[in-house]
């Protein structure tokens, strides 16, 4: 009789020690992460002393040089390792990829000197970070944000309201996207603001039906001092510092939300193989095997989406729009794979004693944060025919 139940999944790593990173991280997510989730997240409990954990095993800054503290991984296993820890607990993986995200702009475009003097924390783990772009009247239409940064000789002062910030209120720092020129693009610039500077102050933390352990809050930037020295690239090179961070970023919630669907699969495999109707397990009728089998393929088809992208990343090529197809197919994927995981629970799907509800509720907003996924059809369209034509 063939062997039933969630089997491990089978990775293809470039190296030993990817392998071992990625069998840490399993054991790590085993026993620190999954047991508690369900109640944590159903309390509203922000995991920091799991994020700690994660950054003191060496696993919160992976895709960035070792030599300023990272962990000196393609992203092709970076993104494997946020997989894992997405599937034990989202609040936790996207935890990862939004700090990551907010390492971006001073990896890839600080000065020599502020690498030196902030990745070594922001990297090992003493530090997290929050990304501050969208705000109350820009979202999908980022370059028209409002907040402004005024010059003062060597320092700036920024006052503005950011909004949707995840970990707002509890990161240490913030990456952040201020007007600091003209109308558009390209007067944006990028800073990196303390999580105590003066004047910056979080809102109440939105009421959202799934990520109830992450904070997402609106953060108020009211006369907020910052020195010349904190200013990220160039002036007006802010919005693309974001564009270019948006796109690693979108492969981070590809993979997160492939664990999520894995996490739902896994466990709708395991209670079909128990529960019994009409005398058999309802694991043998051939309607709900056909169910089954439509959601493994949607999370191997993600899968192999987001290692392509992250392997086009990693080789220094061209990877925008494949980055836009993986958010893109992965999180409608992971929306469809958990709510047919409800649906193969029957009534017990649809209680809390059975993690496929929280795992359904999780999943919406993937398709919605890192650009909505009407905004990915839109960047991959534009990489087939080019923009949209103006009259």
């Amino acid at each position: 009789m063939p062997q039933q139940g969630p089997q491990p999944v089978e990775r293809q790593l470039p190296t030993d020690e990817a392998r071992l990173l990625l069998d840490l991280t399993r054991d790590l997510a085993r026993r620190e992460i999954a047991p508690a989730a369900a109640a944590e997240e159903e309390a509203g409990h922000f995991p920091r002393e799991a994020l700690a954990l994660i950054g003191r095993s060496g696993l919160l800054g992976l895709p960035y040089p070792e030599e300023h503290g990272g962990g000196g991984q393609p992203y092709e296993v970076y993104l494997q390792v946020l997989e894992e820890l997405a599937a034990a607990r989202l609040t936790v993986g996207l935890g990862v990829s939004v700090h990551t995200l907010s390492c971006h702009a001073v990896a890839a475009f600080g000065s020599k000197q502020q690498r030196a003097d902030h990745l070594p924390a922001m990297l090992g783990g003493e530090l997290l970070g929050a990304y501050c772009l969208s705000e109350p009247t820009s979202g999908s239409d980022a370059a028209s944000l409002r907040t402004r940064a005024v010059r003062h000789g060597e320092s700036w002062t920024i006052d503005g309201t950011k909004a949707w910030i995840t970990h707002g209120g509890v990161a240490d720092f913030y990456t952040v996207l201020a007007r600091t020129g003209g109308e558009g693009a390209h007067g944006i610039s990028a800073f990196l603001v303390p999580g105590d500077a003066a004047g910056l102050e979080a809102g109440t933390p939105e009421r959202k039906m799934g990520m109830k352990g992450s904070p997402t809050a609106q953060m108020h930037f009211d006369g907020v001092e910052v020195a010349d020295e904190r200013r990220i690239g160039d002036e007006g090179q802010g919005f693309a510092i974001a564009l270019a961070a948006l796109d690693a970023g979108r492969l981070g919630i590809a993979a997160c939300a492939v664990g999520v669907a894995q996490a739902a699969l896994d466990a709708a495999v395991a209670y079909m193989a128990q529960r019994r109707q009409f005398g058999r397990p309802i694991a043998d009728f051939q309607g709900l095997r056909f169910m089954l089998a439509d959601m493994a393929t949607r999370v191997e088809a993600g899968r192999a989406l987001y290692l392509t992208a992250a392997r086009l990343r990693d080789a220094g090529e061209d990877f925008s729009a494949r980055a836009a197809m993986a958010k893109l197919f992965c999180t409608d994927a992971a929306m469809q794979v958990t709510t047919d995981a409800v649906q193969l629970l029957g009534g017990y799907g649809y209680t809390a004693d059975f993690p496929v509800e929280r795992y359904m509720r999780e999943a919406k907003v993937l398709q919605i944060v890192e650009g909505t996924n009407q905004i990915q059809r839109m960047v991959i369209a534009r990489h087939l025919v080019g923009p949209e034509t103006r009259d």
